[in-house]
């Protein structure tokens, strides 16, 4: 069924009218489907990652590979979900694979802009989920939850603590509410 504004309606998690191309930090959240622990698990408080988790992780890394307007920061794949800081660099024409950044843009619901916190992450988990399905052999199953949740970092420390709680959270498994909707 395609989309239909006068009987979809979808709530944007997104701030309105945020240019979400714009050079900037931003703290992301992806939620596992049903939050299962399908990434590994934490021992000792540290992440054992599994052949899914695996994927997980590569997939992260190769972005900066496919998109050269962005940098990874602090990330973890952790059982059920994922964190990571995402920093938008200012891209200018003189370098192999980058873009000149055009005027903002505002993404609109089924209407990608390239190099948006939007695109990224959908390409993320359209990639994680094709590969894991693959490695299955559960073509089309669902891997993650709807959507996603993300924060624009808007100083030094604030990222910080976010670059903390990301580092800590395998610490902090047993207290973290991922933790408790799996269990």
């Amino acid at each position: 069924m395609a989309y239909d504004p006068s009987i979809h309606h979808r709530r944007s998690i997104r701030l309105k009218r945020f240019d979400y191309t714009q050079p900037g930090a931003f703290f992301v959240t992806i939620v596992a489907h049903r939050r299962l622990p399908i990434f590994g698990e934490i021992a000792d408080g540290v992440v054992q990652l599994n052949a899914c988790g695996e994927i997980a992780r590569a997939e992260w890394l190769r972005t900066t590979a496919i998109r050269h307007e962005i940098e990874l920061d602090e990330f973890v794949v952790m059982p059920n979900h994922f964190h990571a800081i995402v920093i938008i660099t200012e891209c200018d024409g003189g370098s192999v694979g980058a873009r000149r950044r055009r005027a903002p843009t505002i993404e609109q619901f089924s209407k990608p802009i390239a190099g948006s916190i939007p695109t990224i992450i959908r390409a993320y988990k359209s990639a994680v989920t094709t590969r894991i399905n693959q490695l299955r052999g559960t073509p089309g199953a669902p891997l993650w939850q709807r959507n996603y949740w993300e924060h624009v970092i808007r100083n030094d420390g604030e990222l910080s603590r976010i670059r903390a709680y990301i580092r800590n959270n395998p610490v902090a498994w047993e207290t973290d509410d991922e933790y408790h909707h799996q269990n």
